[in-house]
């Protein structure tokens, strides 16, 4: 039995019942949590991403509820979506955008996804008492209704988001029998904070780039930062640093809003802060960082690209995150997606995600499978 309900909380139901909300308050923090137990961007992250006003996107949470309790759980949003979104810059995204310039609508999709355009990977999330056994069935039973709900929302397109890989068995069997095909996206870069000091950590380092990061760390002379829970007057400033680093990036999907770096902090209050960089009293750089105790997730990193780079703030913003974590017993850093080569450099690991995606139209379907390798994010490849 599935079913569509803005309903307030799910009703008692002895078989699963799939549920859409307009809200995740509609859900509420405990029912949520208890589904995603292990992910730092839990409830109150995606409350002030919900909140933020970013232009663009709808957003929905379907949870598959079983007597009265919520078993599985996923975000969701819709979206206008364009294919050349992933396509490296080159002569192929140039001949894409002067076509758009006389057809607005050209490879632009409307799209129904599972996971978060704000978030680092998609999860679908189980209550702990689901047997791994079961949760093949209801995520079946929730991809379902996902895409009885793209119909509704008037979607041609159907994806989920940055899948980690392996894909775990749950997902596996339900996507290959629903014919969803899958394009390699950014992986996602970590250092396990194993080590007791940042000497520790150097030492582990290529010679070469241990000469290079004492150097490096010499610019703290120079810049002073200050971690904080609040933007007060800067947020300003911050936005101002944040476009100035979108602008500069080739990936360029949602566009945040001030609304957005507020709510984070205010939303997750203790576990959220963000750390200024200062060269006498200009602020240069900002860094937005969530965690849980457990795991640290760099969310946005934002420089003034001009004036910020001579002063190594990239640098010396991950000293300061690594300093950080080993101050408050963090055991992982999650650097975020793109710009690996100095990621790996300074110890990174990657773990590969994976976007899939299914066109109602199944001619079409196979068109974009066969084009699928152009879309590909997979930059670390």
């Amino acid at each position: 039995m599935l079913q569509l309900s803005p309903s307030p909380s799910p009703a008692p139901a002895r078989d699963p019942v799939a549920e859409v909300h307009f809200s995740i308050r509609a859900i509420g923090r405990d029912a949520w949590n208890a589904c995603f137990q292990d992910e730092v961007e839990d409830y109150d992250c995606l409350l002030a991403i919900e909140e933020a006003g970013i232009e663009g996107f709808e957003w929905r949470y379907i949870t598959v509820v079983e007597d009265g309790r919520v078993s599985a759980a996923m975000p969701a949003f819709l979206c206008p979506y364009a294919l050349d979104t992933t396509l490296e810059e080159g002569a192929l995204r140039r001949a894409v955008r002067r076509v758009r310039q006389r057809f607005p609508g050209f490879l632009t999709l409307r799209l129904a996804c599972l996971g978060s355009p704000c978030t680092e990977t998609g999860a679908v999330g189980f209550h702990p008492d689901v047997s791994p056994e079961r949760r093949e069935v209801l995520f079946a039973e929730l991809l379902a209704f996902f895409e009885q709900l793209a119909v509704t929302e008037d979607c041609a397109l159907m994806g989920l988001k940055d899948i980690p890989q392996p894909v775990a068995p749950a997902l596996d069997g339900p996507l290959s029998a629903r014919r969803y095909a899958m394009i390699g996206g950014l992986p996602t870069a970590w250092l396990d904070i194993d080590f007791k000091t940042i000497d520790e950590y150097l030492a582990r380092l290529s010679s070469g780039t241990r000469k290079d990061m004492r150097r490096k760390l010499k610019s703290f002379a120079e810049v002073r930062v200050e971690i904080r829970t609040d933007f007060g007057d800067f947020l300003p400033e911050v936005m101002r640093l944040y476009h100035d680093t979108r602008n500069r990036s080739e990936w360029q999907f949602e566009e945040l809003t001030a609304e957005y770096f507020e709510g984070i902090l205010a939303r997750m209050r203790g576990r959220s802060y963000c750390a200024f960089y200062f060269v006498e009293d200009r602020l240069l750089a900002a860094n937005l960082i969530v965690h849980d105790g457990r795991v640290a997730v760099d969310k946005f990193f934002c420089m003034d690209g001009e004036e910020g780079r001579p002063y190594n703030l990239y640098f010396l913003s991950w000293f300061t995150n690594l300093r950080y974590c080993l101050e408050h017993g963090i055991g992982r850093y999650q650097s975020g997606q793109a710009y690996y080569e100095n990621k790996v450099r300074l110890g990174s690991k990657l773990t590969a995600n994976a976007m899939f995606f299914r066109h109602r139209n199944s001619i079409l379907q196979k068109i974009l499978r066969l084009a699928s390798p152009l879309f590909s994010a997979d930059e670390a490849g």
